[in-house]
């Protein structure tokens, strides 16, 4: 695993973006960056098991290096299956077809995985009984995600699961200012220095824009998801459960 120095060594001031020097380090960023990340993945696979149905659809949107694909892969049980992998970044997609094909390699896998380099508010989803937005729809712009939470209901079968994971905005500032200074102190326990924690924030300035709980629950209600729940929480990171 390449270490993330982006932040240590850049020179200049630019927007974060998913590009090869990201692809490079992302387990890495993630692993260091996200608190929780390990339990979310770890989750996919066995929500997958649960709720993936025969001869159905699974999509991954925004699916970066396919962590949450490969936890899909794993953890479907039933036949027929087939799992979408979508994101817009060639660097992403072109490493992520790379793991895939080495876990074709290193077992069995009797779930096909398409990678496709595409924008998922262009994608149609059907047939689908789980579908992933794992820390994705934070980088759409606003106008867009009733839309895109909308098309992913239509293309959803009855009893079908969204796993929807998200950095997130308290409602009270006074908890925002808490849970952001208790980020910050997990991301310099992992060893990343002041300095990194400043310009990666101003990076993302603009480019990731976060929402409150009550409005991810509000979207997924309108939407049509009959129930919604908070299952993981880690200062201001969620991963909600919603089904159709």
């Amino acid at each position: 695993m390449t270490t993330d120095k982006i932040y240590d060594q850049m020179t200049g001031e630019q927007p974060f973006r998913f590009n090869e020097e990201v692809a490079k380090v992302f387990p890495d960023m993630l692993k260091r960056s996200i608190p929780g990340y390990a339990a979310t993945i770890e989750a996919i696979g066995s929500l997958a098991a649960r709720y993936v149905q025969p001869a159905t659809n699974c999509y991954d949107l925004g699916c970066s290096l396919g962590a949450a694909t490969l936890a899909m892969r794993q953890g479907i049980d039933k036949s027929g299956c087939r799992i979408v992998a979508v994101d817009a970044a060639a660097a992403m997609t072109e490493r992520c077809k790379s793991i895939i094909a080495e876990d074709d390699r290193q077992a069995d896998r009797k779930t096909p995985v398409d990678v496709i380099e595409d924008d998922i508010r262009k994608l149609k989803i059907e047939n689908a009984s789980m579908v992933v937005l794992n820390y994705t729809l934070q980088f759409l712009a606003m106008d867009d995600r009733d839309a895109l939470m909308r098309s992913i209901y239509d293309g959803m079968n009855d009893g079908g699961l969204l796993v929807l994971s998200e950095k997130v905005v308290d409602e009270n500032a006074a908890m925002e200012e808490l849970l952001i200074d208790l980020y910050h102190e997990h991301k310099r326990r992992n060893n990343y220095s002041q300095l990194e924690i400043s310009r990666k924030r101003a990076a993302l300035e603009n480019v990731l824009i976060p929402e409150t709980v009550r409005a991810h629950r509000e979207r997924l209600a309108n939407a049509g998801f009959r129930h919604t729940a908070v299952w993981l929480r880690y200062f201001n990171f969620v991963s909600i459960i919603a089904i159709r």
